[in-house]
């Protein structure tokens, strides 16, 4: 989801320096190559007030943990990991895939998914953008 860009509002994004990938503004970390961020802002601002909230008071609202196990038998099996995000409504708001590949006779492959949450005292809605991949 692609929520506003305004900086200090919950829910808004910038790119990793260092993978690109499209995080929270209010990340000290990325959460997809575990790189350190740095904060440019000064002390006193509402953002950095905001990531010393994140590192003492974000939890995991969801963790889930599988594991597939190809057996002694068969062909290869192809698989997709496609992660889809749908609103209170049912409506799709994301869908990514994630990773493809393949797992050979007695591979094995283990996928979790975790969702962090932070408090934030930002009691705005965030606004989708028009980049937002809602489906209707």
């Amino acid at each position: 989801m692609t929520v506003s860009s305004r900086p200090g509002a919950a829910g808004a994004t910038r790119t990793c320096p260092h993978c690109k990938t499209t995080i929270l503004d209010s990340a000290t970390r990325c959460p997809a190559c575990q790189h350190y961020l740095k904060i440019d802002a000064a002390p006193a601002s509402p953002i950095v007030a905001r990531h010393a909230v994140q590192r003492e008071e974000t939890t995991t609202a969801l963790e889930v943990e599988g594991r597939i196990r190809h057996p002694a038998e068969g062909g290869a099996w192809e698989y997709s990991v496609v992660l889809v995000i749908r609103d209170e409504a049912g409506k799709e708001i994301n869908r990514q895939v994630v990773g493809v590949g393949a797992l050979l006779v007695g591979d094995e492959r283990t996928f979790s998914l975790a969702v962090e949450v932070t408090p934030t005292n930002d009691m705005r809605r965030p606004t989708r953008s028009p980049l937002s991949r809602g489906r209707s």
